[in-house]
């Protein structure tokens, strides 16, 4: 590493897990900081100083990185309300050159490093390889083009394919077509080619609207005229059309069908594995009408369910007597619109341990999804009220939910600690309530509805039931049993 910095001619050098659209999910053969540490997580990036090699994860990653990352990775455990590019400035000198892949960081995360000396790499020295995606549209719903003063630029996959209406099912794990768009007046241009993108930004000679935290530094240097601007597509795909609460209510009465089957299939075989509970639940999904599967499912049995993003769904991990599995999956359907669920089973008679953190999720998940409060932040910290802190070593190391959409996780809205989950709900927003408490040395429990705001009210897409045998009612008062009535007990 040090050799390579010297032919960088630079002192750090960042090391993203996304590639040029600035996704959340990369695959893993186009993701550099996979390839340079073994943390196959979502989220994360590195830096690489001239003795050592840094390794940033928030609190869902834990224990996934300490198992995943490659001898020599220092492991940074990022806790509530620390910020990863907060913790990498306290790492180098400003007056040294931090070295940065231009197509793989947003301008605005960029412009954060101002002060600092910045050297822009127009390769990445550690992943240069791209995705070739060959583009097979469908239409899930008619274009939503409005009308706008001056030329928009928009790179975002899950907005261009919100505003088209387009949906492309060839790479696993996403609906969203491989594109970006200028919106000029009341039509727009569609770049299914970056080169043929590029080429058009280095001549266009009008000013252009772009927000700075979804475009990546190389796009956004060939830009001439550049006036940025908040997306106006961000909020706009954050509230649903009637027509896409509907398909939604569609999608998950599928999802809950092809969840209620896996159950049946882990209450009557035997000696299955957490690999061959996420292949019959593919097989589930596909026989309900999935055009793909909205993630990696997780199938977690016993310690792996401490893991909150635990992906590995082993072949020598069996489910036996008495084990807990939890199951987070979801899928696209012909909308194209992620559905989430994450359900916890046991295999035969639970333990009282079991049952006792089971019912204090569902107390918190109750408590929340009753909840008047009208921003994220207010529901997830009535959750938090319940679980943090337990006694007997149990902890809910993460936010209580995540909007969805096109892409699995959206913001608008979120339900966390974060400054965006401050905003207020309005009608048709959709979002995922997920309280959860997890112990590597025993288990964890996640418990996820997905939900939409009505009227000021949170009703649930999800109607797959809870499991009876793991709720001890002693630890719900008579208004969360009252509560309760309105899912069903299993």
């Amino acid at each position: 590493m040090r050799e390579l910095l010297k032919q960088l001619e630079v002192d750090y050098l960042l090391v993203n897990s996304t590639n040029e659209y600035l996704v959340e999910y990369s695959s893993l053969n186009e993701n550099a900081r996979y390839s340079l540490t073994g943390f196959s997580g979502s989220t994360g990036d590195a830096l690489i100083t001239e003795d050592n090699i840094y390794l940033f994860v928030d609190g869902r990653y834990h224990i996934q990185a300490d198992n995943e990352v490659k001898k020599g990775i220092t492991v940074v455990k990022l806790g509530f309300g620390q910020i990863q590019d907060d913790e990498i400035r306290k790492l180098i000198e400003p007056s040294k050159t931090l070295g940065i892949v231009a197509k793989k960081v947003s301008q605005a995360r960029l412009e954060s490093f101002n002060g600092y000396n910045i050297k822009l790499l127009k390769e990445d020295p550690i992943n240069n390889f791209t995705e070739l995606h060959t583009s097979d549209y469908v239409v899930a719903f008619e274009p939503k083009i409005f009308k706008s003063e001056k030329p928009i630029l928009i790179t975002n996959l899950e907005e261009v394919s919100y505003l088209t209406g387009y949906r492309d099912y060839t790479v696993d794990f996403s609906s969203k077509i491989w594109a970006k768009m200028i919106v000029k007046e009341d039509d727009f241009i569609l770049f299914t080619d970056n080169k043929a993108c590029e080429d058009y930004l280095t001549q266009f000679d009008e000013e252009l609207i772009v927000d700075k935290n979804l475009i990546n530094a190389y796009d956004y240097s060939l830009i001439k005229y550049p006036i940025h601007k908040a997306s106006v597509v961000k909020k706009l795909k954050s509230v649903k059309t009637d027509e896409e609460i509907e398909a939604y209510k569609k999608a998950f009465n599928k999802t809950d069908m092809a969840v209620n089957a896996i159950r049946e299939y882990i209450e009557t075989k035997k000696d299955i594995s957490e690999y061959d509970i996420a292949k019959q639940l593919k097989k589930e999904f596909v026989k309900y009408g999935a055009k793909s599967l909205s993630f990696k499912s997780i199938v977690a049995i016993n310690e792996n369910s401490a893991l909150a993003h635990y992906s590995k769904n082993s072949k020598n991990k069996i489910l036996h007597e008495g084990d807990l599995v939890l199951i987070d999956c979801g899928a696209y359907y012909d909308s194209g619109l992620a559905t989430d669920i994450t359900r916890v089973f046991v295999k035969g008679k639970p333990s009282k341990l079991q049952k006792q953190v089971y019912t204090l999720v569902l107390k918190a998940f109750l408590n929340a999804y009753n909840s008047r409060a009208m921003t994220g932040f207010g529901l997830n910290s009535k959750a938090h009220k319940i679980l943090d802190n337990q006694v007997f070593g149990f902890g809910f190391s993460h936010g209580l939910g995540h909007g969805i959409g096109i892409n699995v996780h959206e913001a608008p809205p979120s339900l966390s600690y974060a400054k965006i989950a401050r905003e207020k709900f309005e009608d048709n927003m959709c979002f995922t309530i997920e309280p959860g408490l997890y112990n590597p040395k025993y288990f964890g429990v996640r418990l996820e509805n997905s939900c939409y705001r009505c009227k000021g009210r949170n009703k649930s897409f999800t109607k797959m039931g809870f499991e009876g045998k793991l709720i001890d009612y002693k630890y719900l008062d008579s208004k969360e049993q009252k509560w309760l009535e309105e899912f069903e007990i299993l």
